[in-house]
């Protein structure tokens, strides 16, 4: 009789991405976020874009960069989501975040951005994190609200005509900018 314990299946791991990652790692944003297999998941943007969120030439310059870190997050050694970290000053920008549509809803997204922030925090030494969200993404930016960030009003326009960021749907795309203090005690609340 096996009596062993076994294992944690919501234990994430979390490593640098490299080179041979790439492939996975496009498909992984690929489904979070466009066609129809982002629509299990909570984070589509298959409404408003169509067309491609990224690429390999796209993931691998993130993974090259010298002061950038694309985090892959495993569990049970699957790659299951996604994040990048660039160190921008005296702040960190987080983005290319992507969490596998069918685990959406279930807390992994909390667990990732936590421990980007650390991991901003003691790499860099960092006091904020930035990140830019499509303004119109009224849900998503809820979501980083009850995570201690900020709306800040600053936009930046949506690159229409260049199709690497995705064909858009309407005509109102901007993104802006959101930012989080890192200091502690700000560490925002809620689900």
């Amino acid at each position: 009789m096996d009596t062993a314990t076994p294992p944690d299946t919501d234990e994430l791991t979390f490593r640098d991405a490299a080179g041979a990652d790439v492939p996975a790692l496009v498909a992984l944003i690929e489904s979070a976020y466009r066609g129809d297999s982002s629509r299990t998941g909570w984070t589509t943007e298959a409404d408003i874009l169509q067309g491609q969120r990224t690429d390999e030439q796209g993931v691998r310059a993130v993974i090259d960069a010298p002061a950038s870190r694309l985090l892959a997050v495993e569990r049970g050694g699957e790659l299951v989501a996604c994040c990048q970290l660039e160190h921008r000053g005296d702040a960190a920008y987080f983005g290319m975040f992507a969490v596998r549509p069918g685990l959406q809803g279930g807390g992994f997204g909390k667990r990732i951005i936590a421990e980007a922030e650390r991991t901003a925090r003691e790499s860099w030494g960092v006091g904020e994190m930035h990140m830019t969200v499509i303004s119109v993404r009224d849900d998503l930016i809820a979501w980083y609200e009850r995570r201690g960030y900020r709306r800040t009003g600053e936009l930046t326009p949506f690159p229409y005509g260049d199709e690497r960021f995705g064909i858009p749907q309407r005509d109102d795309l901007a993104f802006e900018l959101l930012v989080k203090n890192l200091e502690a005690g700000d560490a925002g609340e809620g689900a």
